[in-house]
């Protein structure tokens, strides 16, 4: 919870948490562990190469694809509240063995990716 979170929109926690905080680990992650075909440039259109599929005044849904899965991510951004859902489908048989372990791994560290891009949003203290 943060009192400043409905002073940011849906997108700009994204931009923080997938492009600033998960950075090069989370394109290791997406791009090679997950075969996720995701954009090389920046784009109004997408947040670390993942397209804006939808959003709102309160959320951002996030897509990317690969040959075996389709992933969402869902930013919803509510009074002090800021969720994160991550939604796979698994297109091919393989993705539930590649992904189960590595979902593991995703929910332990997503509530950081979150602490962490409200850290990085905050105005640098002078000292």
């Amino acid at each position: 919870m943060t009192d400043d979170a409905p002073h940011r929109s849906p997108e700009q926690w994204a931009r923080a948490a997938f492009e600033d905080v998960a950075g090069l680990q989370g394109q290791f992650v997406w791009r090679i562990l997950l075969g996720l075909r995701l954009k090389r440039r920046a784009s109004p259109d997408h947040v670390a190469g993942w397209r804006i599929a939808d959003r709102c005044d309160r959320g951002i849904r996030l897509e990317a694809r690969s040959w075996m899965m389709t992933g969402n991510l869902v930013i919803h951004v509510e009074d002090e509240k800021v969720s994160l859902a991550t939604i796979v489908r698994y297109d091919r048989p393989i993705a539930a063995r590649v992904w189960s372990p590595l979902s593991a791994i995703h929910r332990r560290l997503a509530p950081d990716l979150l602490r962490d891009a409200h850290r990085v949003q905050q105005p640098r203290q002078r000292r």
